[in-house]
């Protein structure tokens, strides 16, 4: 937002200045040129000169304002943070510690601004100066001409007035065209946005069934870090696939990629056959039915952050859906029923509650592909219970993928895909896997363990 401030302000105060300065300036210069073109010369040498001194800053001006972007981006980051983070700070005795590092950040931003500043005035004070030498050449010209008779003593003293008024607006449109020229480091900022890639495909679906499939797919985050290497595994309609494994196995990914969140490097990602790299990514999504891990609601009521799920539901389908998901328990008990304003991003409920107005979602949505990414971490035993006796009314006949670290939570499914490194570790029916005594049966056995441990 403050490049596209100082975008603005540029375009619409610094660059009108600047080109109706330069205009004026030409104008004036035939007009001397026409009137004794020796003169003329002796008071518009000093143009070029001026503006290519500005001019060749700009290399220089770039580097100060990009290390001035990075600290004013670092501090900024560290304002955010220190603000969603006061609690846990407060809690280990580390405000103060945090606060004096923020404030080096701080102290950096004013250094930088200084150093800045004062970069940019060498170039547009050296520019001004120079402009001023223009009225030493005018009157010395002038006096070597008046000498030799060849101008007339009108003329001269024109020449001066007028000189000495031509390069006042001039000293403005250099530091317009300094400002200009800054802008290049905001330009490119918001070009990283707008030259990002657009995923684009057919808006017709071609689908036969909804079986998804991943033929030896491989992915790469921008930054390098490579999260699949070689996946392949089929989630079957009608079926439940479990994707288990280590936190940081690419489970989360592979429901994204089967989305098309983002765009595989390598391999195929099929559903019902058709490749969702061809497909455009709004039209895709039409399939699924998502619940995150991570929740996102909006500063409305109930009702409404339900109906994200189908924007043309009545209320009583947003109602159904929401029971389904076992949302009333707890609307009922808040001032305004159905109609209660949760706050920012659902601050006045608790994790649990979030949750289920997410599942409730994907309940309205009624989408034949269901994705669940740790969609009951957050419940306790009993609501979960009782919401994945709704799920299964739910997924019947559908596409069910389901992303859990609780084995007793994809006990029941049809299938089990153990991701571990990037690669499927092992494939096949919870039955089967116990039996084959390898990850997931070591996975079950721990977490058994672990639900025996006690405080000591």
């Amino acid at each position: 937002m403050a490049d596209c401030t100082f975008l603005e302000q540029s375009f619409s105060h610094f660059i009108p200045e600047l080109v109706g300065s330069i205009i004026s300036t030409v104008l004036i210069s035939i007009g001397l040129l026409f009137t004794d073109w020796r003169m003329a010369l002796a008071a518009l040498w000093v143009l070029p000169v001026a503006f290519a001194i500005v001019g060749f800053s700009a290399k220089i001006q770039e580097n100060l304002n990009q290390k001035a972007m990075d600290v004013k981006m670092a501090c900024a980051d560290g304002i955010q943070e220190c603000i969603e983070t006061v609690r846990d700070l407060k809690a280990n005795n580390a405000e103060q510690a945090y606060l004096k590092g923020l404030e080096k950040k701080i102290r950096a931003v004013e250094h930088r601004s200084i150093l800045n500043e004062f970069g940019l005035a060498v170039f547009v004070v050296s520019a001004s100066l120079v402009l001023k030498l223009g009225i030493a050449t005018v009157a010395l010209v002038g006096a070597v001409l008046l000498m030799q008779g060849s101008l007339s003593v009108l003329t001269f003293f024109m020449f001066l007035l007028v000189v000495s008024r031509l390069y006042d607006p001039l000293q403005g449109a250099l530091q317009n065209l300094a400002a200009v020229i800054s802008t290049r480091t905001n330009i490119a900022r918001m070009n990283e946005i707008l030259d990002h890639p657009i995923q684009q495909g057919s808006d017709r679906l071609s689908n036969q069934g909804y079986d998804i499939v991943f033929d030896h797919v491989g992915f790469a985050y921008n930054t390098g870090e490579t999260v699949l290497k070689d996946v392949s595994f089929t989630a079957k309609q009608g079926e439940v696939t479990a994707l288990v494994g280590p936190s940081g196995g690419g489970k989360t990914t592979v429901s994204r990629l089967a989305a098309r969140f983002w765009d595989i490097n390598r391999g195929k990602i099929t559903v019902g056959g058709m490749d969702v790299s061809r497909i455009d990514p709004e039209t895709l999504l039409s399939l699924y039915s998502i619940v995150f891990q991570d929740v996102t609601l909006f500063d409305n009521t109930i009702l409404e952050n339900i109906r994200i799920g189908n924007k043309d539901a009545t209320d009583e389908q947003v109602i159904a859906a929401a029971k389904l998901a076992n949302v009333d328990e707890f609307a009922k008990k808040l001032p305004d029923g159905w109609h209660t304003n949760i706050g920012e991003n659902g601050c006045e409920l608790s994790g649990g509650e979030r949750q289920r107005i997410s599942i409730a979602r994907a309940f309205l949505k009624n989408a034949p592909i269901i994705l669940l990414d740790e969609a009951t971490a957050s419940l306790d035993v009993e609501n979960e219970t009782l919401i994945q006796t709704a799920l299964s009314r739910l997924i019947a006949d559908k596409t069910v993928l389901v992303i859990a670290h609780r084995m007793r939570t994809v006990a029941g499914a049809d299938k089990i895909v153990v991701l571990s490194d990037g690669t499927v570790a092992e494939e096949g029916s919870p039955k089967d896997l116990e039996e084959k005594n390898g990850v997931y049966a070591h996975m079950v056995k721990l977490q058994t363990e672990s639900q025996s441990w006690k405080l000591g």
